[in-house]
């Protein structure tokens, strides 16, 4: 999987497509990712004596596919390659402009 928690993307598909956000957590094995903001679900949650319960509104895991990287030079939603740099380390760049993704 090419995403790493921080990294800005936007949603292609389902039900919040078109809204950005970060990632704030990747689900390696499942191929998911978490961003904020989007794909909300609303969880019922029993309380006990530390904590009430009610319906929570919490952030569902998105499929990796479903999702691409912003561009961090243009903005605008790229693929993420790959490429050797001169101390011979694989780094991330945006294919729109080249652009290495920190």
């Amino acid at each position: 999987m090419n995403f790493k928690v921080g990294d800005k993307v936007v949603v292609i598909a389902g039900a919040s497509k078109g809204s950005e956000g970060k990632i704030t957590k990747v689900l390696k094995n499942e191929n998911k990712v978490i961003v904020e903001g989007c794909n909300i679900v609303k969880k019922h949650r029993k309380g006990n004596a530390q904590e009430t319960g009610g319906i929570l509104e919490v952030e569902a895991p998105i499929h990796a596919s479903n999702v691409m990287l912003l561009d961090p030079k243009t903005g605008k939603k790229t693929r993420i390659g790959h490429t050797i740099d001169k101390d011979n380390k694989k780094i991330r760049v945006a294919k729109k402009s080249g652009e290495k993704i920190d």
